[in-house]
């Protein structure tokens, strides 16, 4: 009368087990219940059982080893523009086209690292002239920056929504313009097209 109710429920699950789970021999004239697997199959089945790690460790290992393999493929697609194997932030044809984009043209902000190290240089200087003449480079660099981001993230928006009116374009604008803060060179994905040249 007062049996807990998850006992009764386990009692008969546990009965259907130890049947099914039963070393009794198979009569051989009894029908199996399922066709008998190709040569294929049953070989590939065999291949994934005795592939599967027995302990915590060996899976642990394994999905480390897998891991690795992923990132030494992201990282030689990023060298070699390889879309298969991109990350997602830079997966997709909006995408590429953006990269191609910036690619293609020069952009103000790509200078800004060389034009800082000059400009800090200037400022250290204990001359007057030199650290007023820094000063005047620093608003000037940062307005052209400005100018140009807004103005490349304009004819951008427009080439996009002319060119892929029924993709996502959400967030493409702001991974060219983030793209374009990097110098050339050490730009990933490595640029695919020359300077001029239309993507």
């Amino acid at each position: 009368m007062f049996r807990s109710r998850a006992k009764e429920e386990k009692a008969p699950s546990a009965v259907k087990a130890a049947v099914t789970d039963s070393k009794q021999p198979r009569d051989p004239e009894a029908p199996k219940g399922r066709p008998t697997p190709k040569r294929s199959e049953a070989q590939s089945q065999r291949r994934s059982v005795a592939n599967t790690p027995t302990t915590r460790k060996e899976a642990a290992k394994r999905q480390r080893d897998e891991r690795r393999v992923q990132l030494e493929r992201q990282r030689q697609a990023l060298a070699g523009g390889d879309e298969r194997y991109l990350p997602a932030r830079d997966r997709g044809p909006v995408r590429k086209f953006a990269r191609q984009w910036v690619d293609s043209r020069f952009n103000v902000a790509e200078f800004f690292l060389p034009l800082a190290v000059i400009i800090l240089v200037l400022s250290v200087v204990r001359v007057p002239m030199l650290q007023s003449i820094a000063l005047l480079l620093w608003l000037v660099v940062i307005v052209l920056i400005v100018l140009d981001a807004a103005f490349s993230g304009f004819r951008l928006r427009k080439r996009l929504g002319e060119r892929f009116p029924d993709h996502n374009r959400r967030g493409a604008v702001a991974y060219a313009l983030m793209r374009s803060l990097q110098m050339r060179r050490m730009r990933l994905p490595k640029p695919q097209v020359k300077r001029g040249e239309r993507p």
